[in-house]
């Protein structure tokens, strides 16, 4: 976005009417977008509009007829978030990521850098090779299934993660496990390596054109991507990888499931894997935990048990960050656990059907 239509969006931010008190609104990344058009006014927003795609002006338009109120203290976040965005995909055309990353730091400090950060790069990957997520499965299987495991692994790279995992579903075992460690392994495409894919795949694809050394692959990748494979495909996986490379699968593993992913999990799985986890991780773990995460929990167990965490939570203070994501892993190593002996249910990537 120009210079003129940042300072429109932090005039705008600073000039707004208070509105009434109300609490904070939760609106999806759609209806932020839709706040931003609307805090813009008409003729900047028009301005904006010749730079979209139709479908995004159809979309965004729907969401702005849509939106109705916001209060004054959610448009002030969402503008402030937008700026950001701004000022992060400056940095990151303008000196690349690592020049990013140091001119974010400075201005928003490490953890807001590295947020931003990973939201720019995922939007420079989408961009850059959306023509991949046209394309439906079977073109991708039928396009990719004679090539090198190396080369269907950069190009499941920028695909999303459901997609990814259907290519794979209909590789031969050990292809499958050639392609999942490659993914796994890497983590960013020069210019250069995508040129030669673009090469390679011409008559298949549309021309793959990059600048930047934008991150892909990578285990977190590959881990959501094995959420999304049928249970027989992951073990099958899994037993040739453990083999092949132990200490890959073992890590793949740990990323499959994360703590704040317990907010998907059925209230009796949350209820069982309490019963077996320390106390005391608990307390630690919550410490560091988000409030829908915390709430899930305390829904879960007896009034007692949970005052008693409160009461804990207040006392503990001066808590290493490492102390908490290690009750944290420890507490998800108990649910995996219990997962393997069908004790309880992680949902996965939506495909699992449960019957009460």
């Amino acid at each position: 976005m120009s210079e003129t239509a940042t300072e429109s969006i932090q005039k705008n931010a600073a000039t707004a009417q208070p509105a009434p008190t109300h609490p904070k609104q939760e609106l999806t990344r759609q209806q932020k977008a839709a706040a931003v058009i609307i805090s813009l006014g008409t003729e900047k927003a028009s301005q904006l509009y010749q730079y979209m795609e139709p479908e995004d002006v159809e979309q965004i338009t729907l969401e702005v007829a849509k939106l109705g109120y916001v209060d004054a203290a959610t448009t002030e976040d969402i503008l402030n978030e937008y700026y950001q965005m701004c000022m992060t995909n400056k940095a990151v055309t303008e000196g690349g990521l690592e020049y990013a990353r140091a001119v974010l730091e400075r201005a928003f400090g490490s953890q807001t850098a590295s947020m931003l950060l990973d939201k720019v790069t995922k939007s420079l990957k989408n961009r850059e090779f959306s023509f991949l997520n046209k394309a439906d499965e079977k073109s991708l299987y039928a396009a990719l299934q004679h090539e090198r495991p190396q080369t269907i692994a950069l190009v499941l790279s920028y695909v999303e993660p459901e997609k990814s995992a259907t290519v794979i579903d209909e590789l031969d075992p050990e292809r499958q496990v050639k392609v999942v460690e490659s993914i796994a392994n890497m983590e960013s495409a020069s210019p250069a390596a995508v040129k030669i894919i673009e090469a390679e795949m011409e008559k298949r694809f549309s021309s793959i054109m990059t600048t930047n050394n934008v991150k892909v692959g990578g285990v977190d990748y590959v881990a959501d991507v094995m959420n999304n494979l049928d249970r027989a495909s992951e073990k099958s996986i899994f037993d040739r990888l453990s083999t092949h490379n132990a200490d890959l699968a073992d890590e793949i593993r740990k990323r499959m499931f994360v703590f704040e992913d317990i907010v998907t999990m059925d209230d009796r799985s949350v209820q069982r894997f309490v019963r077996d986890c320390d106390p005391k991780d608990l307390v630690l773990a919550l410490k560091g935990a988000n409030t829908e995460v915390a709430n899930k929990i305390f829904a879960n167990v007896s009034t007692r048990m949970a005052q008693s965490i409160r009461d804990d939570l207040e006392v503990t203070v001066n808590v290493r960050i490492r102390d908490v994501e290690a009750a944290q892993q420890r507490i998800v190593g108990v649910i995996r656990d219990l997962e393997e002996k069908n004790e309880l249910i992680i949902l996965k990537g939506g495909k699992d059907d449960i019957i009460a």
